[in-house]
């Protein structure tokens, strides 16, 4: 099988972005009275204080369970991310199939999808997108094989419009509906949040995981190496899982920000947009103000 290679980057149409103001997880409440525990059994988590992230760039995948990844031979880029990062063993998707757990991830509602279908009215609810705009931040959806900027079609190629949530929202400028090859090979010309979706070759989908390791390991390990030293952070996620009733995914961050190990704290989509809106002070969007703060993984 042959893998489709092209170069990153910048667009002379993409106009330059907002600098990325830095992203900090404060310290909420403990979920502790000054003098006992509340109601609750246990005290609510809490975010560290001044985890600061300046990009932070999302990869989703598709189909496949924690196990058809971590224990397999044929995934050792991401093996080594997992080595160099945090593995959330207890991941799950949101829903079945795909569709859902996108918009879930986006905007912190199913928006009352259940299928993959391509609907034709656009979606008018607050997303991450919007929330990152009134922030006066940036954001950006990168798709592999999208045909031009703004594409609002169903399908082209190995495009699917049912990977790309921000594509279904009306209050998203179409500017930041962009194709992969638009994603800077200048990484400081990133925007604040970045999704990139690889297309159905490329993601799991209808290629195979090695097909899909090494095409990650070529898009984005450059971006790995520069975050290093540029306070960015990776998030590696599953959409779905081969269709399980328990829906068990991988969740991968790497960073310098990253205390590296496995953590097994239950987590969703909804879990890792209220950590997005976290580090950025974003108000919590739709079910991410019930999930949990992810709060172990930082140094």
């Amino acid at each position: 099988m042959i893998l489709l290679l092209f170069l990153f980057g910048c667009s002379s149409s993409y106009p330059n972005p907002v600098p990325a103001a830095s992203g900090r997880v404060s310290a909420p409440s403990s979920g502790r009275a000054a003098d006992g525990p509340t109601t609750t059994d246990k005290p609510e988590p809490s975010s560290p204080p001044d985890v600061r992230v300046d990009h932070l760039v999302v990869v989703v995948e598709e189909n496949h369970s924690y196990e058809q990844i971590v224990d397999t031979n044929d995934a050792p880029y991401l093996r080594s991310l997992i080595r160099r990062g945090a593995l959330f063993t207890d991941a799950h998707g949101v829903t079945h199939p795909s569709q859902p757990n996108y918009l879930a991830l986006f905007s912190g509602s199913t928006q009352g999808v259940k299928d993959d279908s391509c609907r034709k009215k656009p979606f008018e609810a607050p997303n991450l997108a919007s929330e990152l705009i009134a922030a006066n931040l940036t954001f950006a959806g990168y798709s592999e094989d999208l045909p031009k900027v703004g594409y609002t079609g169903c399908a082209f190629q190995g495009y699917a419009r049912k990977h790309n949530p921000w594509a279904q929202f009306a209050n998203v400028p179409a500017e930041m509906n962009r194709p992969l090859s638009d994603f800077p090979s200048d990484f400081s010309k990133l925007p604040t949040v970045s999704f990139v979706i690889p297309n159905l070759r490329n993601d799991m989908h209808d290629g195979s995981v090695r097909r899909a390791d090494t095409w990650l390991k070529e898009h984005l390990d450059s971006y790995v190496s520069w975050a290093e030293s540029h306070r960015g952070l990776l998030a590696v996620v599953w959409d779905e899982d081969d269709f399980s009733k328990e829906n068990h995914i991988p969740v991968i961050l790497v960073g310098p920000m990253i205390k590296p190990g496995k953590y097994d704290q239950k987590i969703n989509h909804y879990n890792i947009l209220r950590m997005i809106e976290d580090i950025f002070h974003l108000p919590l969007l739709g079910e991410s103000a019930k999930a949990d703060p992810i709060v172990s993984i930082w140094k």
